[in-house]
């Protein structure tokens, strides 16, 4: 048997590919698809199966390109409303690759549709050896259940569906379909890429939650803003079968300006000190040096509009313009061949932020010359902020949200932060972008300013 777990770092997604007797399957496509192609001419086994656990909210699946590549057969449960050739896999209801059974486990609660998958290998043995989890049982936790329906009810049925998760033999392993740092669970997620049901019993509390009532309760008190797009996302997912990625084209500043003046998006992938020092004028800043890049661009552009993609290298532009395809960007027109640089040697005008480290920022607090602007996770507010910050997650710094930050600032120099630099940089572009003046990119992390004397509070005021 062949059995291979297939990362997406940028999301923290996970997909398996699984092959016995020559027949393959791919659980949960990356919407890349070229590592999928290449296992199976490199073991030899043809990919004839897709899976999937449930209908993504964070990315799109790449199971049309892989229809399209290989003629594959698409296994869901049964799910109302979509429009794409497909089979049904009910509860109980299995596909035989050579020894390999794969066998669907109804398992609602992040959506109502969502399945696990039991994996049995009779050349082993009679007994399931692994359970392919998708987004209900993650390492260290559980799936947030506010993505389709009320957070309460999805929370009750994920209590029942663990319930079935913990029935399984404690050497049963689990493989989840994200590892830490995804929107669909909570800070608690471990990174590790599997673990067992055992261990999940004896150390993920959330897992053990006798109650339906206390799962609901502690799961509220962890849910982070949802997804930015996921409803778009859902509905691509749910749609016609997407089967061709963009062509990618090169082009040059001139042609890139006549875009941009006709309303479409330049979105920089650089390291957001970068992107301060120059940059693009209205361009968003949102860094391919850190994770979810994909998803903190779509809170930051409409996917629907038409994007450009800049960063220090093109190599590093077309990886970024796939990144943005995997959340729903669908009107890709290239990348600014050359950067930065290209654009600065054609004479066409800069924009430049102040970007300062902690050490200045905290002397200028103690001066009184700014308003500190954080735009971190209301939990990690309530962890530690500087007095009289204003808090607004980057996710939602737009319409009245826009308009309070300017009421607020009045004028003052703002200073945008966050934990480490990266979510402030797409800050300080978008009020940029809005024709906010006086802002200051502060690129290490509100609790690098304990170090420089700022005392930080956990006092929570009406914002």
């Amino acid at each position: 048997m062949f059995f291979r777990q297939v990362l997406h770092p940028d999301l923290g997604c996970a997909s398996y590919v699984i092959a016995d007797g020559g027949i393959g399957a791919v659980v949960d496509p990356k919407w890349e698809i070229e590592e999928y192609l290449e296992l199976a001419a490199d073991n030899g086994f043809e990919i004839r199966h897709v899976l999937e656990t449930h209908n993504h909210a964070d990315h799109v699946s790449g199971r049309g390109r892989l229809v399209a590549a290989t003629g594959a057969a698409v296994h869901v449960s049964p799910t109302p409303g979509l429009s794409y050739e497909h089979e049904t896999l009910a509860d109980g209801e299995a596909i035989e690759l050579g020894h390999v059974r794969v066998e669907a486990l109804a398992t609602p609660g992040h959506r109502p549709e969502h399945t696990a998958y039991v994996l049995y290998d009779s050349a082993r043995g009679e007994e399931p050896w692994a359970v392919l989890t998708g987004d209900s049982l993650f390492v260290g936790d559980v799936a947030r259940p506010d993505l389709a329906v009320d957070a309460a009810e999805g929370a009750r049925e994920l209590h029942a569906s663990l319930g079935r998760l913990r029935a399984l033999p404690d050497h049963v392993q689990v493989l989840p379909g994200h590892l830490g740092g995804s929107l669909c669970g909570s800070a608690a997620m471990s990174e590790a890429p599997g673990s067992t049901i055992g261990f999940e019993r004896r150390f993920n509390p959330l897992f053990a939650v006798e109650s339906a009532d206390e799962l609901a309760e502690r799961l509220a008190g962890s849910l982070k803003p949802q997804p930015p797009n996921f409803r778009r996302i859902v509905a691509l997912n749910s749609g016609p079968l997407l089967t061709e990625a963009a062509a990618i084209e090169s082009l040059g500043p001139a042609r890139v300006d006549d875009l941009l003046r006709d309303g479409a998006v330049l979105v920089d992938g650089r390291a957001p000190e970068d992107w301060a020092a120059a940059h693009v004028p209205g361009s968003v800043s949102a860094t391919m040096v850190h994770a979810a890049v994909g998803s903190r661009a779509a809170a930051a552009a409409d996917p629907e509009s038409p994007v450009v993609v800049a960063a220090a290298t093109d190599a590093d532009a077309l990886a970024m313009a796939r990144r943005l395809e995997a959340v729903g960007f669908r009107r890709v027109l290239g990348i600014l061949a050359g950067g930065i640089e290209a654009w600065h040697a054609a004479g066409l005008p800069l924009g430049s932020v102040e970007s300062v480290p902690a050490e200045e920022l905290a002397g200028r607090l103690r001066r009184g010359e700014v308003v500190v602007l954080d735009v971190r996770d209301p939990d990690e507010w309530e962890a530690g902020h500087v007095p009289g910050s204003l808090l607004v997650p980057y996710q939602l710094l737009g319409g009245h949200e826009l308009e309070r930050v300017r009421a607020a600032v009045n004028g003052t120099p703002v200073a945008v932060v966050c934990g480490a630099g990266n979510r402030s940089g797409l800050a300080a572009s978008l009020l940029r972008r809005a024709g906010v003046a006086n802002v200051i990119h502060v690129r290490d992390g509100v609790p690098d300013l304990e170090a420089h004397g700022i005392e930080l509070t956990k006092e929570v005021v009406n914002q």
